[in-house]
């Protein structure tokens, strides 16, 4: 009887460990923030999830180990929303600030990437001079 209590305790034990890293690992959002550029590429692919991925060029400097050139950043994010995905695809070559969430891990039906855009703060027309 004793040791069937000790086992029950142990395997409640392990599987509350689980779940809390499964949790920490997957589901804790690690950080959040804003991040403005030019939407430069915007699709919906995946072989069994379909997710849509994006792809937001910042404006700035980059520099290398040897020499410093001008180049662009990159910000590559998922979106999951419906919602916020429509608008997305909508404003194709705009002006974005975007509002996201920074996971540690990734999962299949959440996206690609770790960032996940959750809503628009803005979308103004690209222009000519940006």
């Amino acid at each position: 009887m004793k040791k069937t209590k000790v086992k029950l305790i142990i395997t409640l034990i392990l599987l509350l460990v689980i779940v809390v890293f499964g949790y920490f690992r997957y589901y804790f959002v690690f950080g959040e923030g804003t991040k403005a550029g030019t939407m430069n590429y915007f699709v919906k692919k995946g072989y069994v999830f379909k997710t849509y991925e994006g792809r937001l060029i910042q404006s700035g400097i980059r520099s290398q180990i040897q020499g410093g050139t001008i180049g662009s950043n990159e910000f590559m994010f998922s979106v999951t929303d419906e919602k916020v995905a429509k608008e997305l695809s909508s404003n194709a070559g705009s002006f974005l600030e975007l509002h996201y969430k920074e996971y540690t891990h990734t999962l299949p039906w959440r996206g690609v990437s770790v960032f996940v855009v959750d809503s628009i703060i803005s979308a103004k027309p690209a222009t000519p001079g940006m």
